[in-house]
């Protein structure tokens, strides 16, 4: 709805229907509490243990896991997000992780076949536990969104498009990842400050 402004007839303030709000949180909460809390802890293990982390992504889905890349680096972390310039060769003492929603990605699928037939370990986050990328991961974090990629129902429709409810969910997860790594390692945001971008 459409209220006048303070400033002048000819500006108008839209306000947020708080109902929406609260249907689009609690269907955020509804997928996260269904996400297993032990491979999350070992999803961490996996992040520690390795020389380098290498991300993939693809559309909105990808914007996400490059959100991810970047608080890895301020961790102070080794990561590389696949696709840029400065992205380097991978061997078996990497970690690839993999954001798709729908599990069958063409591009992140050859992506993904390279990096197995070189030993590298992925985890994927999915909404698809049966899918293509599904069957290269080493490690699966199932987020049970719908998604009208999918053709099996997991008892939740959304009142948001196509696949804003995976993509929220996944970035609520890697931010709370982030968090827990902070933790693990001892370090606070002003810490981490340290490592951001200072030539903007």
């Amino acid at each position: 709805m459409k209220v006048l402004s303070p400033f002048g007839p000819k500006i108008a303030v839209v306000k947020i229907p708080l109902n929406l709000v609260k249907k689009i949180n609690d269907e955020v909460n509804h997928v996260l509490k269904e996400i297993d809390e032990q491979q999350i802890d070992l999803f961490m293990d996996d992040v520690l243990s390795k020389d380098r982390i290498f991300i993939a992504g693809v559309g909105r889905t990808g914007l996400m896991m490059k959100s991810f890349s970047m608080r890895l680096m301020h961790l102070g972390l080794k990561v590389f997000y696949i696709g840029e310039t400065n992205t380097p060769s991978v061997n078996h003492n990497d970690l690839l992780i993999v954001g798709s929603g729908s599990g069958e990605t063409l591009s992140l699928v050859s992506i993904t076949e390279k990096a197995k037939n070189l030993g590298v370990k992925m985890v994927l986050f999915t909404i698809d536990d049966l899918s293509t990328l599904a069957k290269q991961a080493s490690r699966i974090i199932k987020i049970s969104a719908p998604s009208p990629k999918l053709q099996k129902s997991n008892n939740l429709d959304s009142i948001q498009p196509m696949g804003s409810l995976f993509e929220q969910s996944l970035l609520i997860t890697l931010e709370t990842i982030v968090v827990l790594l902070m933790e693990r390692l001892g370090l606070d945001s002003e810490t981490m400050f340290k490592n951001h971008a200072n030539l903007e």
